[in-house]
């Protein structure tokens, strides 16, 4: 997660840690067109329906929505195309072993600009369950009430 100084973040996927279970992280450079970049720079884009794929050894970013420019020329890019991402063959390697097994999906979760460089965020990440998630809701839940609690005793206190 993009936390140095040199960093901007241009979109999350805030949905992405509701409906999976994340378990490894990676960060991946993207192969972008001189306008998408611009409208990065603007902090314009969603990854609501994003997902990633391996294909012939290449992993791909689909559905990822960077708007067009709106001061570009007949030259604009399509806003929902797919794009390259870009990472070292190791890491290739091992993602497609680790998204071989059976319900585990390569999702992004944020996109951001590390030293001026389009950078994305990858997870390996398994669906949550229903149940799973109305779980984790009352957890949040009652973490909430507790907090409450420890704070209007701690200004009863003083």
């Amino acid at each position: 997660m993009p936390r140095e100084k040199g960093e901007k973040i241009v979109a999350r996927n805030k949905r992405a840690f509701h409906e999976y279970n994340i378990e490894e992280r990676f960060e991946a450079g993207l192969v972008l067109t001189g306008t998408e970049v611009k409208s990065l720079r603007e902090g314009r884009a969603s990854l609501v329906d994003a997902f990633a794929t391996i294909d012939n050894g290449e992993v791909w970013l689909r559905g990822a929505n960077i708007p067009e420019y709106a001061q570009g020329t007949f030259h604009n890019h399509a806003a929902k195309r797919n794009r390259k991402l870009l990472l070292h063959a190791k890491e290739i390697v091992k993602l497609s072993r680790l998204t071989q097994e059976k319900g585990k999906t390569l999702i992004p979760l944020s996109l951001y600009f590390r030293d001026g460089y389009a950078k994305v965020e990858l997870a390996v990440a398994t669906g949550k369950h229903e149940w799973d998630k109305r779980r984790d809701i009352a957890e949040r839940d009652v973490n909430r009430e507790l907090q409450r609690a420890l704070a209007s005793r701690n200004k009863r206190g003083r």
